[in-house]
């Protein structure tokens, strides 16, 4: 009889490179690796490479970088989806591509089971997991971190001595990083501390602000319906996009973002993000939406905003409400087109001017001077009108004050 097949989600880090072995002597089946491309700037091949030295005999690398941009990251730029006001998601996107990446290797080659590194404090098994129950309910689940005698990473570096397993972590530098094309996290370690200020060494994308050029640089952002399609003129995929984006803005000294947030499981976690491209972007974006979105439509897409962050905070990427405001998202981007003109300089941003053949603002209605289409005269019924409920509780609040008052 054949053995059972695992399908890892395997970066070669610490955490799986210990899953693979362990799975391999707890489980005795037959354990393949999956390795998503997104962007991560790593050797993935070197990955691979490690895998099948360690005796497995499948190992996939699946390069999403464009599937990644185009169905998850720009659904969740166009509806300004940002967690808690700072976090703008990055590692929140990526795990349910790489749990459908996953599953569709499972089912190609007949596996029985899925495997994740995720902790049993964090974010990502929950991720992972609703991925998995959505994609591919049938398939069994397995979490190592919640079921070995590893506690943490001395005891991952210890099993890995023993079993001469090569990992770049040490123990004397062991917090952890996470990396894609949005984004590049560090948590852990020295940075649990969050009076602990970062050291500049640990940034990977972004130079500081002090090193950054004193000259301005000048960017140009095209976008239509709300998904960003040129960069200085020149007509780009949204993944070769962010790539480009992440170069220069990181040059600049922008996308640094240190965070204490609220976890889905109730701790509170210190993260410190860089995120250049998203940074530009979701600020490029929101401008060019306040120049051609209606008044009704753009506060209320900002209480979308805030649900829609939470749920791809929380792993409901694949939820029916979270599809469901997605396509009301994708409606509110109609006249989302046009160019934004944006300035870096040492780490601040700003923007320089924006347009759009959809842009509602009027001169002739706006202007001090006289102009079109606007009387004066009408706002004194507007208000009398408008303000009518809060006189009527004035009056009221005036008698029962005054009746109040004469005992």
């Amino acid at each position: 009889m054949a053995k059972k097949k695992i399908v890892l989600a395997y970066s070669g880090g610490l955490d799986t490179s210990v899953m693979l072995e362990w799975l391999k002597e707890e489980y005795d089946c037959e354990v393949i690796t999956f390795t998503g491309d997104l962007g991560q700037g790593e050797d993935l091949v070197a990955a691979k490479e490690k895998a099948l030295r360690h005796g497995v005999k499948k190992a996939y690398i699946v390069d999403q970088r464009a599937e990644y941009a185009r169905d998850f990251i720009v659904p969740a730029l166009q509806a300004g989806a940002v967690y808690e006001g700072k976090y703008l998601l990055g590692t929140s996107l990526a795990r349910p591509i790489l749990a459908k990446g996953q599953v569709e290797i499972a089912r190609r080659v007949g596996a029985h089971a899925v495997a994740h590194g995720a902790t049993g404090k964090g974010n990502d098994q929950v991720r992972f997991e609703l991925a998995f129950k959505a994609l591919a309910p049938d398939l069994e689940i397995i979490a190592p971190w919640r079921k070995w005698e590893i506690t943490g990473r001395v005891d991952a570096l210890a099993y890995c001595k023993k079993r001469g397993i090569e990992v770049e972590v040490s123990a004397e530098k062991p917090y952890s990083i996470d990396r894609n094309m949005w984004h590049t996290s560090y948590e852990g370690g020295v940075l649990e501390d969050p009076a602990f200020a970062p050291e500049e060494e640990m940034f990977q994308l972004t130079v500081s602000s002090d090193k950054a050029p004193a000259k301005e640089r000048r960017l140009t952002i095209g976008f239509k319906q709300g998904v960003p399609v040129s960069l200085d003129g020149k007509s780009m995929a949204p993944d070769k996009l962010i790539m480009a984006l992440n170069k220069i803005a990181g040059a600049n000294g922008v996308g640094r973002t240190d965070v204490v947030e609220n976890r889905l499981v109730g701790i509170k976690s210190r993260g410190v993000y860089e995120a250049p491209a998203a940074t530009v972007l979701y600020f490029a974006q929101r401008e060019l939406e306040m120049l051609v979105m209606e008044r009704e439509l753009y506060h209320y897409k900002q209480q979308v905003s805030l649900r829609y962050a939470e749920m791809i905070y929380n792993g409901q990427w694949f939820h029916p409400l979270r599809e469901s405001l997605a396509a009301f998202v994708l409606h509110s981007q109609q006249t989302v087109t046009g160019e934004v003109i944006v300035g870096l300089r040492r780490g601040v941003m700003r923007v320089i001017s924006r347009r759009s053949p959809y842009s509602l603002y009027s001169k002739d209605l706006v202007t001090f001077e006289a102009g079109k289409g606007y009387d004066q005269k009408d706002a004194e019924g507007f208000i009398n009108l408008f303000g009518l409920p809060t006189k009527l509780a004035g009056e009221v609040n005036r008698k029962r004050t005054r009746k109040k008052r004469n005992g």
